[in-house]
């Protein structure tokens, strides 16, 4: 491990005694990030009305301003929210579609999402489907292809994760997204393990709405979540909550006001009094990332997950599901475990002898050990997992 990486993991707020190789469900912060958000909430505590009237709406423009150079969104498309989830609400609940009809979905999906869309569907009297990405594919074409065999004229909206969250496959939104406007279906797209962990750019991407977190690859603080709105979409929804914004000037909607956000913006992200601090510290986050390189953090990040496939997969004899082509996947990778295992006490065990953070996800065929990793991570915390799960009971692996 590089001089540069042990001090960028030395940077981190790390359990020690831990291998945290769970960044895909929460990253942890950054000592800068921690700090700042910190200092942002001393100020809030001290002198709330000084904090949310002058200090904040500066500092939520700057904010936007920097996510969306990071994301490559305008920032006046950039709504802020508390996670990926709640932006799905968003879109879900304020969108109106036309019945009858359907809304399609991977069979990928994130099962709150899917309950999200089953509840949004229940609501306007359409049905929800979905249909098999091919997880196999060695090309993304093959993606492509099953969206376009799947969609029907009854279609009214696709759905999907950007990087789905069981198997890390990355899935060519800008090509799915290109496909279903030739066919006039809107394009809702699941960003959760993007940001950070793939490139983006989102005005060029072609989607209608996108979502995602900044707490898992970004590694900013818990609750710095976003919607974007594509082009086009600007009047498509209803916001979640009526508040202050409900009432807007209609010469001015898209234009910088008082509070941080245009009179568009602010008529969906504002929901009341709430803590801003962990939107205020992304560009901290962005700064941090930013000075160790996004082009040296995605190839220490592959080195990384080569060395788990060498580790885990060809060594131990595990079967990733993930694709070893780039353009299909990320530093999620997942391998599958043999029948019969019981993924309760495989997660206990991991935990409590070896104090290894990570997941086990249930399948329709089975379950998956998911690894996540990112720059600070190590390749003594590979092996570490590697030698715990020979000692694993039930784990079978190759010897």
């Amino acid at each position: 491990m590089s001089d540069t990486w042990q001090q960028a993991r030395r940077d981190m707020l790390l359990d020690p005694e831990v291998a945290n190789l769970n960044t895909g469900s929460f990253g942890p912060w950054s000592r800068p990030v921690f700090e700042r958000v910190t200092q942002l909430r001393q100020r809030l505590a001290e002198e709330p009305m000084d904090f949310f009237l002058r200090l904040a709406p500066g500092l939520l423009w700057q904010a936007r301003e920097e996510f969306g150079r990071f994301l490559g969104a305008s920032p006046r498309r950039l709504v802020f929210s508390a996670n990926v989830t709640a932006a799905m609400n968003i879109v879900a609940a304020g969108l109106t579609l036309a019945a009858p009809g359907e809304i399609l979905l991977t069979d990928h999906e994130y099962l709150a999402m899917q309950w999200c869309w089953e509840r949004a569907a229940q609501r306007q009297g359409l049905t929800l489907r979905t249909f098999p990405v091919p997880v196999r594919a060695e090309d993304p074409g093959e993606i492509v292809a099953a969206f376009r065999a799947a969609m029907t004229p009854r279609t009214r909206l696709l759905f999907f994760s950007h990087v789905l969250s069981p198997t890390g496959l990355v899935l060519p939104a800008q090509e799915m997204c290109r496909e279903a406007r030739r066919h006039g279906i809107l394009t809702v797209v699941d960003g959760a393990h993007a940001p950070a962990m793939i490139d983006l750019e989102l005005d060029a991407l072609g989607c209608d709405f996108y979502g995602g977190n900044g707490h898992k690859w970004l590694l900013a603080p818990t609750g710095s979540g976003f919607l974007y709105i594509g082009a086009g979409n600007e009047d498509r929804l209803s916001p979640l909550q009526v508040s202050w914004g409900w009432h807007a000037r209609p010469d001015c909607l898209d234009e910088p006001d008082e509070f941080g956000t245009t009179p568009r913006i602010r008529r969906l992200e504002f929901e009341g009094t709430r803590d801003p601090c962990p939107w205020l510290a992304v560009p901290t986050a962005i700064a941090f990332q930013e000075r160790l390189g996004r082009q040296n953090i995605r190839a220490r990040n592959a080195e990384l997950a080569a060395c788990v496939r060498s580790r885990i997969g060809a060594e131990l004899g595990l079967q990733p599901v993930t694709p070893a082509n780039p353009r299909l996947s990320g530093f999620l990778t997942a391998f599958r475990l043999p029948a019969g295992i019981d993924p309760l006490a495989l997660r206990c065990e991991l935990w409590d002898k070896s104090r290894i953070e990570i997941p086990v996800v249930e399948r329709p065929d089975g379950y998956l050990l998911r690894v996540s990793t990112h720059f600070y991570n190590t390749r003594e915390e590979i092996d570490r997992l590697a030698t715990a799960l020979r000692l694993a009971g039930g784990v079978v692996v190759r010897q």
